[in-house]
């Protein structure tokens, strides 16, 4: 009788084997890069080069509460506490190279996009002179307009063509054009099914609870453009499908109460705390802005649409089209209240995070609250705090409700 594998066993073996396959490559002479998470994988997997994303291994370190040491291990050098944890562990790993969560093999190459933000630039940077390696670099310039204008798709264009003769260069292998649409195909695809997924939670009751999404974003970073990415989040939908056509909930001994999203990254350290005061309530994060972040879909063989497509990032546009879009989720997920982890480590998202909170409560009438927090730094959070934050949260969703049943 042939095993069913379920999509959580497929996630844990493709991260044990994307980990092991990078170790490996790393001791038989191959070519191994550092790349920031939303950048043009393609290219590196057309090229066949092992990579490695450092915010995806910070967040294991920090998730398996290892971060501490790899931070002091920075801040002990100098970096300051301001600067995004991320960096600060990666910063420490570089120095220690051993963590009991993960490991990663150093790198020969750095390949950064700066559409997550400006700090990758410096950090990214900083590695590649460290440790004496070439670093290919795609400037993404933020869209302070609505819409990406015509020029940054042309210039990010262009980064990619000479990304190419780069590869070329440092590899010694002419680039396979038949290969990269392959490569764009699969990318596009496993894009798709990760947005299919994520969007069945609009369905009342949501089949999935949104911690889990936190879990399987690393695959969507690390194996977007591989056929076994593609295939897991395939699965995973299939899965979620059939609960929203049983009618199941995110919970066997609970029902979802309350609908919310979670702006920000996970607080990596804390997750069981958050996820725990949460689920106590009937509280069900059933969306973030982060689905988006890697739905980076564009017709196969289009360079300007690939452009386009990264250049999108939800991190890479301005206020009014990250206002729009929240009030839009708070629409289509039918959402109760928001939840915003002020990231101290995230300085491009916060600082624009209560003008978003007042325009989007101004747009939608829902409640939400700001806590504070960090996405690897343990020393940010307190558990006290997030519990006052969200029983105020509970309070201003339930009195909403009552309106709504009292006509």
């Amino acid at each position: 009788m042939e095993k069913t594998v379920t999509s959580k066993q497929m996630l844990g073996e493709l991260l044990e084997k994307h980990y092991k396959t990078a170790i490996d490559a790393k001791a038989e002479g191959k070519l191994v890069a550092w790349a920031t998470s939303i950048c043009p994988q393609e290219l590196l997997e057309t090229m066949g080069i092992d990579v490695v994303y450092p915010e995806n291994h910070a967040a294991a370190i920090g998730a398996r509460k290892d971060a501490m040491r790899f931070i002091q291990q920075a801040e002990g050098k100098g970096y300051s506490n301001d600067i995004c944890s991320y960096a600060r562990v990666n910063m420490g790993y570089v120095d220690l190279k051993f963590s009991e969560a993960e490991n990663i093999p150093m790198p020969d190459l750095i390949f950064c996009c700066s559409n997550i933000c400006n700090t990758a630039i410096k950090w990214y940077e900083n590695l590649a002179k460290v440790l004496n390696i070439p670093i290919i670099m795609f400037d993404m310039p933020f869209n302070h307009t609505f819409d990406v204008p015509e020029h940054s798709i042309k210039y990010m264009a262009g980064q990619i063509k000479h990304a190419i003769k780069q590869l070329e260069e440092i590899t010694g292998r002419e680039f396979d054009y038949d290969r990269f649409k392959e490569v764009m195909e699969i990318s596009a695809d496993t894009a798709r099914w990760w947005k299919k997924a994520t969007d069945l939670n609009k369905n009342h009751p949501s089949p999935l609870n949104g911690f889990d999404m936190f879990n399987y974003m690393a695959i969507i970073v690390c194996n977007r453009g591989k056929i076994e990415g593609r295939d897991l989040f395939k699965l995973w939908h299939d899965e979620l499908a059939a609960k929203v056509e049983a009618g199941i909930g995110p919970w066997k001994d609970q029902e979802e109460k309350y609908r919310i999203m979670w702006d920000g990254i996970a607080c990596w350290p804390h997750l069981g705390d958050t996820y725990k005061v949460l689920k106590k309530h009937g509280v069900n994060m059933v969306t973030s802005t982060y689905p988006e972040s890697w739905t980076v879909i564009y017709d196969t063989g289009d360079i300007e649409g690939m452009a386009k497509a990264y250049a999108s990032n939800y991190a890479n546009r301005n206020l009014d089209y990250g206002t729009k879009n929240v009030a839009r989720l708070v629409k289509e997920f039918d959402l109760d209240g928001i939840l915003y982890h002020s990231n101290r480590s995230c300085k491009l998202m916060d600082f624009r995070q209560y003008e978003v909170q007042r325009r989007v409560e101004a747009m939608t009438g829902i409640p939400s609250v700001v806590f504070d927090g960090d996405q690897t730094d343990p020393r940010v959070f307190t558990l006290s705090q997030y519990e006052t934050r969200v029983q105020a949260l509970i309070e201003m969703m339930e009195k909403n409700k009552e309106l709504r049943r009292n006509g």
